[in-house]
């Protein structure tokens, strides 16, 4: 399984050009992938920066057909004409989807501008069966709501793996059971840098143990390069509000690590802000 994860910043490039076409023929030229986790994917929001103004969720749609495109909206706000403006995240994957989850992440108040951060949570069907994906997009300016999007990521992913391994009624409807997987990766622009004590946060063992015979989240890049710094993901030619670092991830929870093949940035595209991180599960 062949898994992409990008900030797209809805689709501007580091030459201001907004180019979603150009965004999926860089990723398609990356791997004939089978999961796209976007982030900064945009609706309706002519203001940003070079944008005019459409759909990038229908758009997506249009560029993959035969994928799924599943819409994680975190800002829903009113537009002209009664058309919401929207921004969020967005998975799209050729494999047959299970169960879908969407999550709002905390917002509480801060001083610093803020917006309402999401995450998507999708079950897809993997060829060696079923992998529980998560991709989101954490705060950037405010410290205080990242810390707790973190500790709600946590809560997020430690249910998932406690409902995998707890046996529940079964029931018809909305309560029928679904393929429930302790196999989870979690991807996305977490706006933290490598050593930053939230990332660690992300990793550490859960304090309530659950019968997932202790899985937890382990960076993918790490349990592949060891100590090796990891890649640039981010700042590289627009230094403007920090230095080039690296903050885009992806965890694998500890069962997948006998899978993990190979993980790559690609730090020379500038077709976004953002460089693309590819993973390979065997």
């Amino acid at each position: 399984m062949q898994l992409i994860t990008w900030n797209i910043q809805w689709g501007r490039g580091v030459d201001g050009v907004v180019d979603l076409p150009r965004i999926i023929a860089h990723a398609r030229s990356m791997a004939d992938f089978d999961v796209l986790c976007l982030q900064e994917v945009a609706d309706n929001l002519p203001d940003l920066a070079g944008s005019d103004g459409s759909n990038q969720f229908v758009e997506l749609a249009r560029l993959l057909p035969g994928y799924t495109i599943i819409e994680g909206i975190a800002a829903d706000i009113p537009g002209d004409s009664g058309r919401r403006r929207r921004f969020g995240n967005a998975i799209a994957t050729r494999l047959p989807v299970g169960r879908i989850t969407r999550h709002i992440l905390p917002w509480p108040a801060d001083t610093t501008r803020s917006m309402t951060r999401g995450l998507i949570e999708a079950v897809v069907m993997a060829p060696t069966g079923p992998v529980r994906v998560l991709t989101t997009h954490l705060e950037y300016f405010s410290l205080k709501i990242r810390q707790a999007q973190v500790e709600a990521v946590r809560g997020i992913v430690f249910d998932c793996l406690a409902r995998a391994v707890t046996a529940s009624e079964p029931g018809q409807g909305p309560y029928a059971p679904h393929a429930t997987p302790t196999a989870t990766v979690l991807c996305g622009d977490f706006n933290m840098k490598p050593h930053d004590a939230e990332k660690a946060r992300l990793g550490a063992p859960f304090e309530t143990e659950s019968d997932a015979s202790g899985t937890r989240l382990i960076d993918a890049w790490n349990a592949l390069n060891g100590e090796a710094p990891h890649p640039l993901s981010s700042c590289i030619v627009d230094q403007s509000f920090e230095p080039p670092h690296c903050c885009d991830f992806v965890f694998v929870s500890t069962d997948l690590r006998p899978r993990l093949k190979s993980i790559n940035y690609d730090v020379e595209t500038r077709v976004s802000d953002h460089q693309p991180v590819l993973l390979t599960l065997a």
